[in-house]
């Protein structure tokens, strides 16, 4: 493989950095001289892919930890490959000729081992019978008595409503509207139903009748997987049998920019010609088609992308007569034009093994200089990569791992940015659907049911009929009537009888038995949507007689899923519908209330959360043969460990931590608890809107902004405080005192929009410091408003004049009110304790009504775990966010955590205090309180003095 320069601008100093090999004996390819910590970090991540397992290392941020795992990883994975060449070549001498044809058949592509495979299989299909029971597991019972009873009846329910009851007269007023607008647009296609038996889905069979696996159409007309990340007709088949590329390291982080500045390190290492590595991303970081872009939507963008290929693959070319007795065929116009040239594919495959390790932008850039797509370009390159770069999500997902054909067996999973795996990871299977997007789902089914009941088989019948079953049901839980049938169920979390509620939490069997479809096998219901393709063909159908409704009356718009995706809706439904096979212990549902507004009721949502991790972290763990979490800030790793892998006792998990690269005189972290005017500073709930509180700490930016050179970067919990404080200081006049002095940012709330302000933000610190060595400037740098939780308290780098001071305003708790949270705080206070969950009930509905002191309430009826997990959210947060600054060993930065609650009170030292959750490279140089303004200047003062001219070498 040639250099990466072929196509990337490389630093002298690095290419020379490679051929020096400044690093020690054992990791050789680190390019600098390393410090004693970074050999520690290398050597203990080294030994714990040895041993394999579960690992956890934590090295503070700025102490080259990706270049670390980088080194120390990849050697590894060197070293393995060296010793299996030599074990390979041992057999060699021992059986000759036998092991040439066996390393031959190691290099023969998946794809013709799959295809001998199917060949093979072709003859085994088993017999089947024609699908003709219902769901209920309970043997040999009579089929018609099965269509009756548990597809097609009204769900009688104990007081003898009916499912059909179960929508409110409102509700069934606009299904009947709906109906009637189906009916016209059914009236306007008579001429053109005869074109309609491209939707008419095909007879389903199935195998056994009480076969959770059995069923499937009588000619494949492909899949339709459930979550959107998983829709993938390209899908990679046979990843379990990968072999060609042999051990693989699969690298992941939380954002696109991490993983950009991943590949950069790596690039700095002799190791990016040594090992082939490939980048993967999202659709929409990849996509060079200017159509699809257009969508913006991510979702929107990953549908249109999949309906392209599936048209792509579906179309027949035709031939047309052009006169003189002469024959063309036509060009076929459906498929992504980035697609169509194969031999364009392969063409920027053999550029990406010329080239090396490219980030996201450069594999665009190499995909639109080309013409051909660098999204299924970069995937094609899977198979025979030794470094896969990924996101959390692509790798994370189970439904994304198989569509990518990513093989975890005996391979390394190294996960970065681990302070927040767990709520991570089980947040990518929460399901949700809304209320509209019920209403079109339904809508769409009718309309499909009506047109082609006559023509489906009594299997796509009964589960069309299902679907609509549950849909009614949910619309029903949402409807307005039905509130108190909801609140009143015994089961549903103790909440009291007849109270109006805008949201409630139960568990899943609660939810069924409340909707009374807890007779439906949703197991079954599940693969009946992954065999057949009901979702494209009753949302093609729906889709086609829309247009064709639209084109004849051009004043009338209304139409079934008017302005939304309906493919989007019933992939949401479908989510929904794969959350209720979980067990009833997983996660809770969440039912949220329409509110009513001036147009209508809006907002309504039925949600699963996601509760426990441990399914889906082992499902990776039992895989691979090491999984590393890495971070820069890890702890408590016993809430990790219960939540993720509670079966490693902490004697067992590999775990290592190590100091910061920088002196302590470096950092100067001070609690302020007094303003310049003398008040205390308190930002809880109820003080921090206080017109005294905002002013004084607008005086405190007043004065700091004469103190500290550069660049400060202020931290608040919220956008909202954050617009809060702004305003306020801009009527009062303290913003433009702030501007006399330091020029003011804001971080946008649109990500898309922050690093066009950072650059800014840069430029004018840069800019300042350029006037200020040539002549006085009144301005002496900048001022960053930035957010906890934001873009920028998340992998952003505010090195040397770009974070002189970090001011964390505040202790940035989540807000108490949200129902998902707080069922969180339950369940992780229960683990260990079966009776825990049970124990805390609320004496009324005032969680449910967005009352923060209801939250409140849980908190204080919790046990340790509830209030710890609670509180650790906070200062993960926290550190992530003071983090930004000190990136290197000869940075320095001041950090002022600013609110009285930081403060220890030296009288009651027994207590914990909230600066013990701080890292220890912090904590160690603390200053833990202090009396009085005056006394933090001349703190500031001294610490910038000392360290002035620190870093500029670096510039």
């Amino acid at each position: 493989m040639s250099s990466p320069e072929a196509g990337v601008e490389q630093p002298v100093e690095v290419e020379e950095m490679r051929k020096g090999g400044r690093g020690d004996g054992r990791f050789p390819a680190f390019p600098y001289e390393p410090y004693s910590i970074q050999v520690d970090f290398m050597s203990a991540l080294y030994s714990y892919l040895e041993r394999g397992g579960i690992s956890m290392l934590e090295s503070p941020t700025g102490t080259g930890k990706t270049l670390s795992i980088i080194c120390s990883a990849l050697q590894w994975l060197v070293d393995q490959k060296e010793k299996q060449k030599s074990k390979v070549k041992v057999e060699s001498d021992k059986n000759g000729v036998q092991s040439l044809s066996n390393s031959g058949s190691d290099d023969e592509p998946d794809w013709m081992r799959n295809f001998a495979n199917d060949k093979k299989n072709q003859g085994e299909d088993k017999k089947k019978v024609k699908f003709g029971g219902g769901f209920s597991q309970k043997g040999e019972r009579g089929k018609g008595e099965s269509n009756r009873d548990l597809l097609s009846r009204d769900c009688k329910r104990g007081n003898g409503e009916s499912c059909g009851e179960f929508i409110s007269k409102s509700a069934e007023k606009k299904r009947f509207q709906t109906m009637k607008r189906c009916e016209k647009m059914q009236s306007k296609t008579v001429a053109v139903e005869s074109n309609d038996d491209e939707f008419l889905l095909e007879e389903y069979e199935s195998d056994e009748e009480d076969s959770i696996s059995g069923g499937r159409s009588k000619r494949k007309v492909g899949g339709v997987c459930i979550s959107s990340s998983s829709d993938e007709d390209e899908a990679a088949k046979g990843s379990d049998d990968e072999e060609e590329g042999g051990l693989k390291i699969y690298f992941c982080s939380r954002t696109h920019s991490q993983l950009s500045q991943f590949v950069k390190e790596l690039r700095k290492t002799a190791f990016a010609d040594e090992i082939s590595a490939v980048c993967l991303g999202s659709r929409k970081n990849f996509c060079i088609n200017e159509e699809v872009l257009k969508l913006r939507n991510s979702t929107r963008i990953n549908e249109r992308c999949l309906e392209l290929q599936k048209t792509k693959k579906n179309d027949v070319s035709k031939m047309k007569n052009i006169g003189t007795g002469r024959m063309r065929r036509t060009k076929a116009v459906s498929g992504c034009p980035m697609l169509r040239k194969h031999k364009l594919q392969r063409q920027f495959k053999e550029q990406l093994f010329q080239l090396g390790a490219l980030d996201i932008e450069e594999l665009v850039h190499l995909g639109s200089s080309l013409g051909t797509c660098p999204y299924y370009g970069a995937r094609s390159m899977v198979p025979s990569a030794d470094l896969v770069v990924l996101p959390y999500q692509s790798l994370l997902s189970k439904s994304s791992r198989e569509s990518l054909g990513l093989n975890l067996k005996n391979n390394v999973v190294i996960i970065d940015e681990a302070h927040n795996l767990a709520d991570s990871l089980i947040s990518m299977y929460d399901a949700k659907v809304t209320f509209s997007q019920l209403e079109d789902v339904h809508c769409h089914l009718e309309m499909y049911l009506e047109r082609f009941f006559n023509l489906l088989g009594p299997g796509n019948r009964r589960y069309i009929q299902t679907l609509m079953v549950i849909t009614r049901a949910f619309i029903g839980a949402l409807n307005e009537k039905n509130r108190d049938d909801l609140n009143t169920s015994k089961k549903a979390d103790n909440l009291p009888a007849g109270k109006i509620t805008i949201a409630s939490s139960m568990a899943i069997n609660d939810f069924l038995f409340t909707l009374n479809i807890d007779n439906i096998n949703f197991i079954k219901l599940q693969h009946y949507l992954k065999e057949t393709n009901i979702i494209h063909k009753v949302c093609g159908y729906g889709n086609r007689t829309a247009t064709l409704q639209a084109s004849s009356t051009f004043n009338d718009s209304e139409s079934c899923g008017e302005d939304i995706s309906t493919l989007s809706n019933f992939r949401a439904f479908a989510d929904m519908l794969l959350s209720l096979t979980n067990k009833n212990t997983d996660g809770r549902i969440i039912v949220s209330k329409p509110k009513k507004t001036l147009s209508g009721q809006q907002g309504g949502y039925i949600k699963f959360v996601m509760l426990t991790g441990e399914k889906i972290f082992s499902e990776m763990a039992d895989q691979a043969h090491a999984v590393i979490l890495a971070g820069g800030t890890l702890q408590p790793i016993e809430e990790t460990r219960e939540r993720l892998f509670p079966w490693l006792s902490l004697e067992m998990l590999n775990f290592f931590s190590c100091s910061h690269i920088v002196p302590p005189e470096s950092i100067l972290p001070v609690v302020v608890s007094r303003g310049p005017s003398g008040r205390v500073l308190d930002f809880s709930y109820s003080t921090r809107i206080s017109s005294a509180t905002v002013e004084e700490l607008g005086l405190l930016l007043c004065n700091l902004v004469s103190v500290v050179p550069e660049g400060i970067v202020v931290f608040f919990s919220s956008f909202e405080y954050e617009e809060l404080v702004y305003n306020a200081w801009k009527s009062s006049g303290i913003l433009d005192r702030i501007q006399k002095k330091k020029c003011v940012f804001r971080e946008p709330r649109k990500n898309t929009d922050v690093e066009l302000v950072l650059q800014k933000y840069k430029e004018s610190i840069n800019n300042l410091a350029q006037c200020n060595s040539i002549d006085a400037a009144p301005q002496n740098g900048a001022l960053f408003f930035a957010v906890v939780g934001g873009k920028v308290s998340e992998g952003i780098n505010f090195s040397d004049g770009m974070g002189r001071c970090i001011v964390m305003v505040g202790l940035p708790y989540p807000n108490p009110s949200n129902i998902e949270l707080m069922e969180r705080v339950k369940h992780i206070d229960g683990l260990g304790d079966g009776n825990a969950i049970s124990n805390l009930s609320l004496s009324n509905d005032e969680l449910y009504m967005g009352d923060v002191q209801a939250g409140f309430n849980i908190l204080r009826s919790c046990g340790h775990r509830g209030k710890e997990y609670y509180e650790n959210l906070c200062f993960k947060a926290i550190n992530q966010s003071i983090g930004r600054a000190i990136r290197h060993a000869d940075d320095y930065a001041a950090i002022l955590l600013v609110d009285k609650r930081y403060a220890s009170d030296p009288s009651k030292r027994s207590n914990p205090c909230p600066t013990d959750k701080l890292p220890k490279w912090i904590k160690d140089s603390l200053v833990p309180r202090t009396n009085n303004y005056g006394e933090l200047h001349r703190l500031l003062h001294q610490f910038f003095k000392f360290n002035k001219g620190r870093g500029d070498h670096k510039k």
